[in-house]
């Protein structure tokens, strides 16, 4: 017997792309729906949005596959995050086979939990309503939770997306209720922040992951032993010594000196301090490095 076969899960339905404080909602509630029926608090996710199938547009998404699921994971203790391909078979999938075979019987499905707004299966033909009822057929438990608002604004990825494009990072913050994360192993540099005095980390957006705006950001790097310091982060094509566009992201991390080389470290993003320009000199540029690794030691001291 597989193990599918003998887990009995309560599954949170959804992208869940940032793991906001709206996807929280359904995932709390798989912890106590979970907890009271002695089952394993899961969600599904896709590996791809299904918009870049569907209307064959890219949605530069707020979270790699990795990070979604060390989100929920974290943050609401979902032990078993289930990806699914999101591929020609599943985009034709009818909604009631997607919820009789796909989650009750492959993954062993005895409550689902969805947004007021989750349309699946073929065409999005499957809906909160069509859901309720036919697990009400099949004896599972349902509940759809209804949209959660901040500040007179609902609560969506699309929404926080704008708002990391645009660097306003603690606001952005605030609707995910977390810092905005990049997990990564660290990959060797041009060696610069060692010529500057300062060892640097060097990190990449996964293809498909939105680059926050341009610019220098505090941030926390936590290592894979839990260890975690603050640092100095640049967001950009790095204009005062490189001449091409690709994007970099480089974090000085403070009162640390090691070697972090094929390590996986998880960086987390709080404040927007400055925008990328290009110095006149390493050394002006050292000199705002530094006056930036101030604000950001101030600013984890005041909060």
């Amino acid at each position: 017997m597989n193990r599918e076969e003998t887990t009995r899960r309560v599954v949170a339905l959804g992208f869940f792309d940032g793991v906001h404080i709206g996807h929280g909602a359904l995932l709390r509630r798989v912890g106590e729906v979970a907890a009271s029926l002695g089952a394993v608090p899961s969600a599904v996710t896709f590996d791809t949005h299904p918009t870049n199938l569907i209307l064959k547009t890219p949605m530069p998404l707020l979270t790699s596959p990795l990070d979604r699921a060390d989100l929920m994971r974290r943050y609401y203790g979902i032990r078993d995050v289930i990806v699914a391909r999101f591929d020609e078979r599943m985009m034709h999938m009818p909604w009631q086979e997607f919820v009789s075979d796909y989650l009750v019987k492959e993954h062993g499905a005895v409550h689902l939990v969805a947004g007021h707004d989750f349309h699946f299966g073929y065409k999005g033909e499957g809906n909160p309503e069509r859901l309720e009822a036919m697990c009400r057929e099949l004896g599972v438990g349902c509940d759809i939770i209804p949209k959660v608002e901040q500040d007179h604004i609902t609560v969506s990825s699309t929404y926080i997306r704008t708002l990391i494009a645009q660097g306003e990072m603690e606001r952005a913050n605030q609707f995910l209720g977390h810092p905005h994360t990049l997990t990564d192993t660290v990959a060797h540099g041009k060696k610069l922040g060692s010529t500057l005095g300062f060892p640097t980390v060097n990190l990449r957006f996964q293809p498909g992951v939105l680059v926050p705006a341009h610019g220098v950001y505090a941030t926390k790097v936590t290592f894979e032993n839990g260890e975690s310091h603050p640092a100095v982060t640049n967001v950009g094509v790095r204009p005062t010594v490189d001449d091409g566009d690709r994007v970099t992201v480089e974090g000085y991390i403070l009162d640390f000196n090691g070697d972090l080389y094929g390590k996986m470290v998880r960086m987390e993003f709080y404040k927007y301090l400055r925008g990328e320009r290009k110095f006149n000199s390493l050394e002006e540029l050292r000199d705002e490095v530094m006056r930036n690794a101030e604000q950001t030691r101030t600013y984890f001291a005041d909060h």
